[in-house]
């Protein structure tokens, strides 16, 4: 009669082993993200819908840079007139300079008069940037909209 046993160091050597990638995969991804920083001027004006545009810089840890176009469209309950200057953003979970382009959900609500200014979180996939900044204008209404960054060419 043939019988099979289990052996317990196996079992112990691939748990241990199971653990192990399990833990080394995700660190080494979490280890690869990289910090970069967007500084921005806008443009815009709403009524009804909401028209943005400017440029700006990304600028990375890792010694990367591009020059990028800003383009936010958006439709809601809105009117004004404004500019941003010196604005400052900041990504997450960025891999590559690369993942910052594309287009990001935005949601704002926002109000001001001679001084006006915006701070929103937006997000695009995993990745999202947070954005601040201060600058002139009449502005007052909340929208719904898409905030795009492009390369410059």
């Amino acid at each position: 009669m043939n019988s099979h046993r289990i052996n317990p160091h196996r079992i112990a050597l691939s748990t241990l082993l199971a653990s192990a990638l399990a833990i080394a995969v995700p660190q080494a991804r979490a280890g690869s993200d990289i910090d970069c920083k967007l500084d921005y001027n806008l443009n815009g004006w709403s009524l009804v819908y909401k028209h943005t545009t400017g440029t700006g810089r990304v600028t990375c840890n890792n010694g990367q840079s591009m020059p990028v176009r800003v383009n936010a469209k958006a439709i809601g309950l809105t009117v004004g007139k404004w500019q941003i200057d010196n604005g400052k953003g900041r990504f997450t979970d960025v891999h590559t300079i690369g993942e910052v382009l594309g287009r990001y959900v935005q949601a704002s609500a926002n109000a001001g008069v001679v001084k006006s200014g915006e701070a929103q979180v937006l997000s695009k996939g995993t990745v999202s940037l947070a954005l601040a900044g201060a600058g002139e204008g009449v502005n007052l209404g909340v929208d719904v909209g898409a905030f795009t960054l492009e390369p410059m060419r």
